[in-house]
């Protein structure tokens, strides 16, 4: 597939990008795993090389782990391509702030009104969306909205190393970088 590490380098970074901006990209909904070894699918918002964003709810439990422990793992995969990326890196949580702001604004209302219900991981006596009665499958107005922008966050994420895997029958090829050093190496699979 390629024959550089260069070249591995660049097609990491255009598959990222084109997940971010591709819904139906296989890699739009990476598993994101924190320090405590919970992992969730969710929603890539933005890639920059070498960060991501996600969005998140200020209550949920993810963001008290990684308050206590930043170290996170996010796996991206392309089943039709058979192409693996591995990335470990820096979390943080921000509530605040103009990326915060930015990525709300960003945001349409049917997005937004996930976080007018209950927390992440509130107890139901059924099957529930959590959200209040009123916006199951309607759209809130910006005033209705605006108690759920205390619950919304941005997931911020610097990443420090990336492991592109490819599975081949002719044989899988698995390169690593380290991002902060600029490092590279092809290892075995």
């Amino acid at each position: 597939m390629f024959e550089t590490l260069d070249d591995v380098r660049k097609d990491a970074q255009t598959r990222l990008a084109g997940a971010m901006e591709d819904r139906r990209s296989p890699m739009h909904t990476p598993v994101v795993a924190t320090a405590d070894a919970d992992a969730r699918v969710m929603v890539l918002r933005h890639f920059a090389p070498w960060s991501l964003r996600f969005h998140t709810d200020t209550r949920a439990p993810k963001v008290a782990v990684i308050a206590r422990n930043p170290q996170i793992g996010v796996l991206f995969y392309n089943k039709a391509e058979k192409v693996q990326i591995r990335v470990r890196g820096q979390a943080r949580v921000e509530s605040e702030g103009a990326v915060a702001q930015a990525a709300w604004e960003a945001s349409d209302n049917f997005a937004r009104r996930c976080y007018l219900g209950d927390g992440p991981g509130t107890l139901a006596a059924g099957p529930a969306s959590g959200l209040p009665e009123a916006f199951e499958g309607v759209e809130p107005s910006d005033a209705e909205l605006a108690p759920a922008r205390a619950n919304f966050a941005v997931l911020l994420v610097q990443i420090h190393q990336l492991d592109w895997f490819h599975l081949a029958h002719d044989g899988h090829r698995r390169a690593v970088f380290d991002l902060a050093t600029g490092a590279a190496q092809w290892l075995t699979p």
